[in-house]
C-alpha cells in the first residue's frame, strides 16, 4: 500500500449569510495516497469545490466556519490549524490547485511565461533566469506549440484549452505532491477535454503525484480515477473503486448520476 499523504476528518464548512448558517459540506471523510486519483463527483452546489477549498484554506475567513473537530491532515499535519504564512508556502509548492475557468484564474495584465516563473520564484530560490527556463520547460510538457513564442504572450491570445494548459502549467511548475483539479474540463469541448483528462494523467504518472479530481461528470472519471466518491447535499453518499461505483453501485443519488451520462 502506498504511503497516505492527505487525510480529512469530519471535514464540516458553513456560511454565515443574511438568511443565517449555511451548512456547505456536512461531515466528510477521505484519504488519499500518493500517485492515487481520487474522484469526488455531484452536481454543482453539492460541496465538492467548498470541500477542495477548504483543504487549501482559500475560502473567505469572514464569513466560513469550520467546525471545531474537522481536521485536514497533509502528512499528520493539520492544515487548519496552520497560519496563513505556512499556507502560503504549502500553496503551489506541495499541494497545487487548477479551478474551473481559466479565463478567470489568469491574471489578463501579466504575460504567460511571467505567470509560471513568478509560482517558481514565489516557492523556490532560483534565479530570474533559472525560473524563466523552467517555466518554459513546463509549458513544452504541457504541449503547448511554439512554447517561446507562447511565453511573451498575454491570455487573451490563447484558445480555451491553452489557457488551460497554461494553468496546469502553472499548478505543476513546483512538482507538488498532491493536485486538486476542480472541474478542469468544464468550459472546453469534448474532444478538448479528452486531452486535457490525457495530459493531467500524463503529467500525474511522470510526477508521481496524487490527484482529486472534482467533477459533476461520471464520464470523465471512467478511465483516470482509482477511488470515486460520491458526493450529495454536503455528505459522501457512496464510495468505491471505478467498477464498484459503475456497476454495483446501491445509492440512488449515484444511479441518477450514471443514468444521466
Amino acid at each position: 500500500m502506498k504511503e497516505k499523504i492527505l487525510e480529512v476528518k469530519n471535514l464540516e464548512v458553513s456560511f454565515k449569510t443574511y438568511a443565517g448558517i449555511s451548512h456547505a459540506v456536512r461531515g466528510i471523510d477521505f484519504n488519499l495516497h500518493k500517485g492515487e486519483t481520487l474522484a469526488i463527483v455531484g452536481e454543482s452546489g453539492c460541496g465538492k469545490t467548498v470541500s477542495s477549498k477548504a483543504i487549501m484554506r482559500l475560502l473567505p475567513e469572514s464569513n466560513t466556519i469550520i467546525g471545531e473537530n474537522s481536521e485536514v491532515l497533509f502528512h499528520g499535519e493539520d492544515l487548519l490549524k496552520k497560519s496563513e504564512n505556512e499556507m502560503v508556502s504549502i500553496r503551489g509548492s506541495k499541494i497545487s490547485m487548477i479551478f474551473q475557468d481559466p479565463m478567470t484564474s489568469l491574471n489578463p495584465t501579466m504575460k504567460i511565461g511571467d505567470q509560471i516563473a513568478e509560482s517558481i520564484l514565489i516557492h523556490r530560490q532560483i534565479s530570474k533566469e533559472e525560473a524563466y527556463k523552467e517555466a518554459l520547460e513546463m509549458l513544452q510538457l504541457v504541449k503547448i506549440p511554439n512554447a517561446e513564442k507562447r511565453m511573451k504572450q498575454y491570455p487573451f491570445e490563447f484558445s480555451g484549452g491553452m489557457r488551460q494548459r497554461a494553468m496546469i502549467a502553472i499548478a505543476l511548475a513546483c512538482k507538488p505532491e498532491i493536485l486538486i483539479a476542480d472541474e478542469p474540463t468544464t468550459a472546453l469541448d469534448v474532444t478538448i477535454q479528452a486531452q486535457i483528462m490525457e495530459l493531467i494523467g500524463e503529467l500525474q504518472k511522470e510526477l508521481d503525484m496524487a490527484m482529486i479530481l472534482v467533477t459533476h461528470d461520471l464520464g470523465v472519471v471512467a478511465s483516470v480515477a482509482d477511488k470515486i466518491q460520491v458526493m450529495y447535499a454536503g455528505k459522501i453518499v457512496e464510495r468505491g473503486d471505478v467498477r464498484e461505483i459503475f456497476y454495483q453501485s446501491t445509492h440512488p443519488y449515484t444511479r441518477a448520476l450514471l443514468d444521466s451520462v
